[in-house]
């Protein structure tokens, strides 16, 4: 196809075949339109925001003595507590803001707006100050946590109220599950969007968030303390549009390797969740990353079991090889793409889906590159989900094939078509994706000049006919699309032409005998289906 043919194609998947100069740059996908859909479906498993419930409606999670107030606090209404909290009484102004605790800690339908609407959050976020009375502080800061899970209108009556410095402050409380609750009310501010991520950031979150960690041995804090910490952490790089400050990143790296060698499953989950935030984006960014030698440790949790790690962790490593050539490279000397034929054949449609798409990068690599992909017994992979896949896995599955005939020798491409490519190929011509489409035409195409260079177009034009291609590409000249009824006719007219036929003696002869697209032996009827 032309460059102009192909105009009106998303230009991060299209800028792979514009170009048989090889501009590395140009030819790497990046996650934009069609990727959306890969955040979107996996926006749960790494949730924004938390709240902090409590399982029975005056079970207390913290270490406070509730007895006193408990029977008293359970079932104040919003007016009584606004009344409480701006008493003079400590004792009272503590019941109160218990009993407001309480309600917004309820798993239905907490009363955040009234709460908020009764102009308490500056009188929360004034407790938070109270290092005279830390139940108060626990309790406010609990409250504020909670209504900082909600919509961004919600949280940004938290933020317009002063907390984000209000919290940092408390990051340093001698009480452990006080700054437990400031940590995950920066977590859930963070996680709103990235104005508030960097208003977090540059109110000096970062230093005392790491400082909690700052301890020999990891294993020593209380899980549920390094899961929060880590969680938080990972909201601080998660976000694009913008992504976070580069010296944030920077900072908060060296932290983010330690904890991908922790042990506890939700820790390893959220640490990787962070990197593949901070590898979704440009190279230089990817660089941040990959420069402080974590991908060893990434891909080795890419080979877990665990869903829950797997996912985040095949999600950075398909990020890292969007990058350069020299990124890609450094994740296959680390062992990737021996984890693959697992993912390429996983259970779960969005793991193969998200391999699929790794290895099409790896495809738009160089051809030594492409090579380990044949090396490694990944082209099967690639063709079973071809055939057998959900959709979504088969289109990345053709822009894996389609980028790997584009960039690869002729020796892959005869590889290629001998390992059975062809026929899936062929037959998701039908799909109703008028891009997919367009990009198997453009696979063929690729597969056609190769066969020219050694002789063997008459060979493909039979393959072609007998698994029912031509068929296929005939109807396309009636399709709807403009871009692909010009590509298929130009196949048709290029090699299936009688005139095509007559012309076969000027195809340049080639030297190289082993170059067939026969499994053994050289009788000219011998096809690899």
């Amino acid at each position: 196809m032309s460059t102009n043919e192909n105009a009106n194609m998303p230009a991060a998947r299209l800028n792979r075949f514009k170009n048989k100069g090889k501009d590395t740059t140009e030819m790497r996908r990046r996650r934009i339109e069609v990727n959306v859909e890969l955040r979107k479906a996996k926006k749960d498993d790494q949730m924004l925001k938390r709240r902090n419930v409590s399982i029975l409606p005056d079970d207390a999670t913290s270490p406070l003595q509730e007895n006193r107030g408990n029977q008293v606090s359970a079932h104040w209404s919003v007016e009584e507590i606004v009344k409480g909290v701006n008493s003079n009484n400590m004792e009272l102004q503590l019941q109160a803001t218990q009993a407001a605790r309480k309600l917004l800690s309820r798993e239905k339908q907490p009363p955040i707006d009234n709460i908020i609407r009764a102009g308490l959050i500056p009188k929360f976020v004034s407790f938070l100050g109270r290092a005279d009375c830390s139940p108060i502080q626990f309790e406010s800061a609990w409250a504020l946590t909670n209504i900082a899970s909600g919509t961004s209108e919600q949280t940004k009556a938290v933020v317009d109220g002063g907390a984000i410095p209000a919290f940092i402050s408390l990051l340093a409380s001698p009480h452990t599950h006080i700054s437990e609750q400031a940590v995950w009310a920066l977590g859930n501010i963070a996680g709103d969007g990235s104005v508030y991520r960097d208003l977090v950031i540059k109110f000096g979150a970062i230093e005392p968030l790491l400082s909690l960690l700052a301890v020999p041995d990891l294993s020593s804090l209380a899980s549920g303390y390094l899961r929060n910490i880590t969680w938080t952490l990972s909201n601080l790089c998660r976000n694009k549009n913008p992504a976070p400050p580069i010296e944030a990143i920077e900072q908060i790296l060296p932290t983010l390797v330690r904890l991908l060698h922790h042990d506890d499953h939700e820790v390893l989950a959220d640490t990787c969740w962070a990197l593949s935030y901070l590898t979704d984006g440009s190279n230089d960014r990817i660089e941040v990353v990959v420069k402080t030698g974590l991908v060893p440790q990434l891909v080795k949790l890419l080979g877990c079991s665990e869903l829950p790690i797997m996912t985040p962790s095949l999600r950075a490593i398909g990020n890292i090889v969007t990058g350069t050539d020299e990124q890609t490279q450094i994740v296959i000397d680390s062992g990737a793409l021996t984890v693959f034929p697992s993912l390429l054949s996983h259970h779960k449609n969005n793991i193969q889906k998200e391999a699929a798409w790794t290895m099409s990068n790896i495809t738009a690599g160089r051809q030594d590159q492409i090579q380990r992909v044949v090396d490694h017994g990944l082209v099967p992979y690639l063709i079973g989900i071809l055939r057998k896949g959900d959709f979504k896995s088969q289109k990345e599955a053709v822009w894996a094939v389609t980028n790997y005939t584009s960039g690869g020798t002729i020796d892959q491409i005869v590889y290629l078509v001998q390992a059975g490519v062809v026929e899936p190929l062929l037959n998701l011509l039908s799909a109703k994706d008028s891009k997919t489409v367009l990009v198997i035409l453009d696979a063929i195409s690729n597969i056609f000049l190769a066969a020219e260079k050694i002789n063997e177009t008459e060979k493909l034009c039979l393959m072609i006919e007998e698994c029912g291609g031509l068929d296929k590409i005939e109807a396309l000249q009636s399709h709807e699309n403009e871009q692909v009824y010009k590509a298929s006719s130009t196949l048709i007219e290029k090699y299936f032409s009688a005139e095509e036929e007559e012309d076969q003696n000027v195809v340049p002869e080639s030297t190289a005998a082993s170059y067939t697209f026969e499994i053994q032996g050289n009788a000219p009827d011998t096809f690899n289906f």
